[in-house]
């Protein structure tokens, strides 16, 4: 099977995702550029709950959904006791059963007690009543001692889960110090999952190329090069990093996971034939921690011209929102998970009377906590009717959908890796040609103050934020006036991220670029395998 592309066939690449590929324009748009240049293309993802089909087809390029059964991804805690509290359940499901089994006990007693009374009356009534003495202080007593070990059970977790603690601490420090870079395997034994459910297929398409889509598929995809050079293919591995995993927030229930990314992508770093990442501040870092020989090449998260025979039936944001083109609209596209920092919008609509702000997020009327928080909010500040909750668009639909509105807002937090990258709304704002209210993140910040394409505030702070917002609107030509600038637009579109993929593809193999020129050799040697180890 080869591509339907006019450039011809030029090899098969396998690219992988650890989502369900619906609201991942990054890799949709790579996979359909790359189908588009001749490339043979699958797409690996994983179905979750969302997911309505297992395969379809983005333009040339094929989908393929796998499940991925996560047993490993349950900590061991969850299946032992420790000695830390011994009379605490071996697992919050055992300690959640027993409190349910002696309430039902209890229950149960009770309606026997009732129904002697109505149904039985008199003598046999009392008899009856006295009967089940032992059982209710029997029943009493354990559910005291099951509320106790149950509350054990809550202690310990939350001591498991405090990463301060210096039994925590010193666990990890252990596998650290013994495993090194191998340590995952003993910290998140769960990263085994996504090998195991992504491995049978990646060998069946035999790939030339396998593009690796942020840390948790290097390993998958430097573990299948490393088969398929055993089974004498020049497989080549690209590793496209979103991110500095360094720089990831932890998760607050598991200290050990961090910990366990961080190794785990250290020990496959040194694997790929090329890397390419999102940013020039990102390529230099990962180049500095991981001891790259070749500085990442760079590859923006910009818009994406609709494709051809795309449905050109744009959904109108301004009618959504059920306001006129008089009313200011503030938007904001993608997740709204604290970090991004979104409440301030909601916060600053009691100081901008006439604003409506629109989240524009995926699954925003499903079961999403943080979605349901900012209604919340609204409501407490009366400021319902004018916070608007919209679901995503197609990614070549979006930035004519955002342009309705006045201006885009990224009220991001201060977080390691929001200081690296424009990320993709910032270029979907800017192709939208809106004014740009962002926070005082550095590269986002330096871009918006150097092209004057928007104001910047101090992260978390309401009266800037305000601020910000009152002098944009404004004065909403003085900004767009910066998008005029020759060259700034042209360098942030998607087809000349699409040229730069395709040429790291073609060196890597040591192929004609779709340009025709053939591209510099690959750094890999041609007939084995050398890897070099980032000291450490």
């Amino acid at each position: 099977m080869g591509s339907n592309s006019t450039t011809g066939y030029r090899g098969r690449v396998v690219m992988l995702v650890d989502n369900g590929v619906h609201g991942d324009s990054r890799v949709q748009k790579a996979a359909r550029s790359a189908a588009d240049a001749g490339w043979e293309v699958f797409l690996l993802g994983i179905r979750n709950a969302r997911s309505e089909s297992d395969t379809w087809r983005i333009g040339d390029a094929e989908v393929r959904l796998l499940r991925v059964p996560k047993p490993l991804h349950r900590l061991p805690r969850e299946y032992s006791r420790s000695l830390r509290r011994p009379l605490a359940y071996a697992s919050t499901t055992k300690a959640a059963y027993r409190v349910q089994e002696i309430k039902a006990w209890q229950a149960d007693l009770y309606e026997r007690r009732v129904r002697a009374r109505v149904l039985g009356g008199g003598l046999p009534a009392a008899v009856g009543v006295a009967a089940q003495l032992p059982s209710r202080a029997a029943a009493t007593a354990l559910a005291r001692w099951v509320r106790f070990r149950s509350g054990e059970t809550r202690r310990l977790r939350k001591a498991q889960a405090d990463p301060a603690a210096p039994v925590n601490r010193l666990s990890v420090r252990a596998w650290q110090g013994l495993l090194g870079d191998r340590s995952w395997r003993r910290l998140d034994p769960g990263l085994w999952d996504f090998e195991l459910a992504f491995r049978g297929a990646i060998d069946e398409l035999k790939p030339d190329i396998i593009h690796a889509n942020d840390f948790r598929m290097l390993g998958v995809g430097a573990r299948a090069m490393l088969r398929a050079r055993a089974a004498g293919r020049r497989t080549k591995l690209v590793w496209d990093a979103h991110e500095f995993v360094g720089g990831i927030t932890g998760r607050p229930d598991n200290p050990r996971w961090l910990p366990a990314q961080i190794a785990y992508t250290a020990e496959y770093a040194a694997y790929p034939d090329a890397v390419v990442t999102v940013s020039d501040t990102l390529a230099e870092l990962l180049q500095e921690t991981h001891g790259l020989a070749e500085r990442p090449a760079v590859v923006l998260n910009a818009p994406m011209a609709p494709p051809a025979g795309a449905d050109g039936d744009v959904p109108d944001l301004r009618a959504l929102c059920g306001v006129d083109d008089s009313t200011p609209v503030l938007v904001y596209a993608g997740a709204v998970n604290p970090s991004r920092g979104c409440q301030i919008m909601v916060e600053a609509l009691p100081e901008l009377p006439e604003v409506h702000v629109a989240f524009v997020t995926m699954n925003p009327n499903g079961d999403n906590q943080f979605s349901e928080a900012l209604r919340e909010r609204a409501v407490e500040l009366g400021v319902a009717d004018r916070v608007h909750l919209l679901p995503y668009v197609k990614h070549w639909q979006v930035v004519p959908f955002l342009s309705a509105a006045d201006a885009g807002v990224i009220p991001i937090h201060h977080k390691p890796n929001h200081e690296l990258a424009l990320i993709t709304k910032y270029l979907e704002y800017s192709h939208a040609r809106l004014p740009i209210v962002v926070s005082d993140v550095k590269t986002m910040a330096q871009t918006a103050r150097a092209t004057g394409q928007g104001e910047v505030f101090t992260a978390e702070d309401l009266t800037d934020f305000v601020r910000a917002v009152r002098a944009v609107l404004a004065d909403p030509e003085r900004y767009r006036a910066a998008y005029d600038k020759p060259g700034l637009l042209e360098a942030w579109t998607w087809e000349a991220q699409a040229r730069i993929l395709d040429e790291v593809y073609s060196s890597v193999l040591g192929v004609p670029a779709a340009g025709g020129a053939r591209p510099p050799a690959s750094r890999q040697p041609a007939d084995d395998l050398e890897l070099t180890r980032t000291a450490r």
